[in-house]
């Protein structure tokens, strides 16, 4: 009967387990898919997309804004001023100058449009004088009568020293030493060379990238770009195109046919373009889907694998917390409750058999030494190691147990008095000989051991007693010694 009703309540256990574990972790699962899908657009929209069109930004600026740096440095050449207010003499000059330019930063082009003259230097000598009203020249003009503070102008256009080529041209305003309008300079980008950096971008991040300018126009992209030209007409943008003009960076989600997507846009303020960086949600929804049927099919195998080893193992672990209820924790020997009862057994059980019956108190002398000086994890270590060396010089029916704080007591049924104190110098002796690593330090530490026999007409407590006694005269002897008490 008895042996029925623990199946039974083992049984009982296992399925209400069962149960709650299958509906853990299939509201778990649950919760956790519904919960990811809703912050996946949170994590693209903060952290995912503005993290990559950062990434992107600053590759930019190593990749992209050299020309204008170039093109700085052009219009503050002293050469270059003092050449043009000197006149204009000798344009071959100027033409060396500019192909040292091309040559040197490997530009596309470099050029100088005077003020004065309206010629257009170029490194292949003078191409054109430019003029007011002609559509091809408006570039310098616009460039020209750029408000204060606005040095330079990024254009994309044909080159005029080369028709048949397209360039994104970085126009810089050159000025006299008094600060009077005298010209502009500049050098010229291919496009095809920046659309390779963008699908480049797009190749190691993963995203859509594209630029436009301040109009909505978009500016520059790469291959695989598809739609209108200008964020007014594109799908889902135009609702939101005032929104991404008038903003320095932003982040935005539109739909794109039943795709949602997310995007990020950021000035670029040397190229008075806008950085769009486009991502779309559907990749990542498909593997939370595949994330959660793995994660439930997972689900039933760790449930089917929980299930049985706790079928198996419920009466194993009731074993091993008895075994830690009865044991200390540092040592791994006996603690005093378990000791105490064990200890009350084997009196009664030698007085019974009028056996012989010992015990020996240890006590590692200075303890407190160690612990003040190489801290309370050495001091662990030293009783750690004590117990293992009393371990090893025990028998298998002896006991050992953690008394106090640095104190064991030994229980040895049928071992007389002298066979008690053999042994007591033989973990004295090991104990001495020990050298206890800690760390950069040894330690080596003492033992004092105090030994008694059980009298059969004595009290249980009256043996411990006068095996503490003992041990107290060693200690008072000089310490690291055995010492006997007789009755």
């Amino acid at each position: 009967m008895d042996v029925r009703i623990v199946l039974n309540d083992r049984r009982k256990f296992v399925g209400i387990l069962s149960i709650l574990l299958v509906g853990g972790f299939l509201a778990v699962s649950l919760i956790s898919y519904r919960v990811a899908h809703d912050s996946i657009s949170e994590q693209i929209a903060v952290d995912t997309l503005p993290l990559t069109s950062d990434n992107i930004y600053s590759e930019i600026q190593r990749d992209l804004l050299r020309p204008i740096f170039i093109s700085s440095v052009m219009a503050q050449d002293t050469f270059l001023r003092d050449w043009a207010l000197a006149g204009e003499q000798e344009p071959e000059q100027l033409r060396r100058y500019l192909q040292e330019i091309q040559n040197r930063y490997d530009t596309v082009t470099s050029y100088f449009i005077s003020e004065k003259s309206r010629n257009y230097y170029h490194p292949t000598g003078i191409v054109k004088k430019v003029a007011e009203g002609a559509p091809e020249d408006a570039w310098y003009f616009r460039t020209r009568d750029l408000p204060a503070g606005e040095e330079y102008e990024v254009n994309i256009d044909t080159d005029t020293a080369d028709r048949a080529s397209t360039t994104v041209f970085v126009n810089y305003r050159v000025y006299d030493y008094g600060g009077e309008f005298i010209g502009i300079t500049g050098v010229g980008l291919a496009v095809e060379l920046v659309k390779q950096l963008v699908e480049t971008y797009q190749r190691r991040y993963g995203r859509q990238v594209y630029f436009i300018d301040r109009q909505g126009e978009v500016a520059l992209h790469g291959d695989g770009f598809e739609g209108p030209l200008t964020i007014h007409q594109r799908p889902g943008l135009k609702r939101i195109a005032t929104q991404i003009l008038t903003s320095p960076s932003g982040s935005f989600s539109f739909r794109r046919g039943n795709r949602k997507v997310y995007l990020n846009s950021r000035l670029v303020p040397e190229f008075k373009w806008y950085l769009m960086v486009e991502q779309e949600e559907d990749p990542a929804e498909r593997r939370l889907l595949k994330t959660l049927f793995m994660n439930l099919l997972l689900s039933l195998l760790v449930t089917g694998g929980v299930l049985l080893l706790a079928y198996l193992t419920i009466g194993g672990y009731q074993r091993r917390l008895e075994q830690m209820a009865a044991t200390d924790k540092l040592t791994g020997t006996a603690n005093r409750q378990a000791f105490e009862i064990l200890f009350e057994q084997t009196v009664r059980s030698a007085k019974r058999k009028e056996a012989s019956l010992s015990v020996v108190m240890l006590d590692i002398d200075r303890f407190k030494q160690v612990n003040d000086t190489y801290g309370h994890l050495a001091g662990d270590l030293v009783l750690r190691t004590v117990a293992n060396l009393i371990r090893r010089a025990i028998r298998e029916s002896d006991t050992v147990c953690r008394w106090g704080g640095e104190e064991f007591l030994l229980l040895l049924p049928e071992c007389d008095l002298d066979h008690a104190r053999k042994l007591a110098e033989r973990i004295r002796s090991a104990v001495e000989a020990r050298s206890i690593a800690t760390g950069l330090d040894r330690v080596t530490v003492t033992a004092s051991l105090g030994v008694a026999q059980y009298g059969h007409d004595e009290l249980p407590a009256e043996l411990l007693s006068r095996a503490d006694r003992a041990l107290y005269e060693a200690k008072g002897q000089g310490r690291n010694r055995v010492t006997l008490s007789k009755r």
